[in-house]
């Protein structure tokens, strides 16, 4: 019976001690003395606003915005555009080459642009099959020579529903009028702060410069966006 008794007091300081333990307030934490005046506390280098990655952060460089947009030209024909984009291509942040015609068009064609060969153009027309389109021609004479006839409208909102259904495609298609004359070129381009239209004007050697609405610049159906 006493070595009974003597366990059971065992026990039940045992029960005692872990209770005290588990209830016990918990001392607070050290607080460190204050530095001298003048002597720099340490600091992690996570929580400094000069670590690696918050410096690298702001040596990024902000992305220049579109702020002003001009017109260049006009230019008689495609190539001489083209150089005219290739000087003006330092300059600029976004540009777009726009068709213009005098007269009324009697038809609206769609069309792939001529090709560096002929081979590049019967390729062409093998995708164009492929995808599920059937009214398609490949020009091998003429002005447009090399190029992929994809249909003749007799208004601009069937050639732009075509348009649509190329596009959607992945073919890069355009849409021309038809016996409205010749077209004159002209290059819109969109630039930052501070861009010298004159300036531009005169290494684009075009005649006229003018500014215009940044909102010309969205894509259009006989315009090539780049």
């Amino acid at each position: 019976m006493l070595i009974r008794a003597l366990i059971v007091l065992l026990l039940v300081i045992n029960l005692g001690v872990a209770l005290w333990w588990g209830l016990r307030p918990v001392p607070p934490a050290p607080s460190l003395p204050a530095p001298p005046p003048g002597v720099a506390t340490l600091q992690l280098v996570t929580e400094s606003k000069s670590a690696p990655g918050n410096i690298a952060a702001s040596m990024v460089p902000a992305k220049p915005e579109i702020s002003q947009c001009a017109s260049f030209g006009p230019f008689s024909t495609a190539p001489s555009l083209e150089q005219a984009r290739v000087a003006l291509e330092p300059l600029v942040l976004q540009s777009r080459a726009r068709r213009e015609y005098s007269g009324t068009p009697r038809n609206w064609k769609v069309f792939l642009p001529p090709f560096d060969s002929m081979e590049q153009t019967e390729a062409a027309a093998e995708r164009v099959a492929a995808a599920g389109f059937k009214d398609y021609f490949v020009v091998r004479d003429g002005d447009d020579a090399r190029s992929l006839a994809l249909g003749l409208y007799g208004n601009e909102a069937s050639a732009n529903e075509r348009l649509a259904a190329l596009s959607a495609a992945g073919f890069e298609a355009e849409v021309a009028p038809v016996g409205a004359g010749p077209a004159t070129h002209w290059l819109d381009v969109g630039a930052a702060a501070g861009f010298d239209i004159d300036a531009a004007r005169d290494r684009a050697g075009t005649e006229r410069a003018e500014t215009i609405d940044c909102d010309r610049l969205a894509p259009a159906a006989t315009a090539d966006a780049r």
